[in-house]
């Protein structure tokens, strides 16, 4: 992975590397935790009902709440999705793919992606949990 980080990208010998997300990364530094964000906007307002634009949106708001801490993209270490549609997640892959470097940028730290039966938020098809850690100055 040739992404700009502070952070280091741990990637075992002889293992192929991962497409799209790291296999692990080591960081120090002051931890940043956001909880499970959906993709509504500040209001609570959901603009989308497609998983592709509420997965944008979502994103947003995690780069909204890592800037209270002074965090950016490049500080992500892990992303956990939960998606309601495996099938709407592998059908739209470039699309999420786009929004993915839109907002984020080249860098992709340890990632899960979990399919589960329901959200909190009936309107919700994607909810993110980040974590980022901010390198001491």
């Amino acid at each position: 992975m040739t992404a700009l980080t502070p952070h280091m990208f741990l990637q075992p010998d002889g293992w192929v590397p991962a497409k799209g997300y790291a296999n692990g990364m080591m960081a120090e530094g002051r931890i940043v935790l956001t909880g499970g964000l959906v993709g509504w906007n500040a209001d609570q307002t959901w603009e989308h009902e497609d998983m592709v634009g509420q997965f944008r949106q979502t994103l947003e708001n995690i780069v909204a709440v890592l800037a209270e801490a002074g965090a950016r993209p490049e500080h992500l270490v892990r992303l956990t999705w939960y998606i309601t549609d495996k099938q709407e997640y592998l059908d739209n892959l470039r699309a999420f793919g786009a929004a993915y470097r839109d907002v984020i940028g080249r860098h992709f730290p340890a990632m899960a992606v979990v399919q589960v039966v329901a959200l909190m938020e009936d309107e919700a098809k994607v909810e993110i949990e980040a974590t980022a850690v901010v390198p001491h100055e």
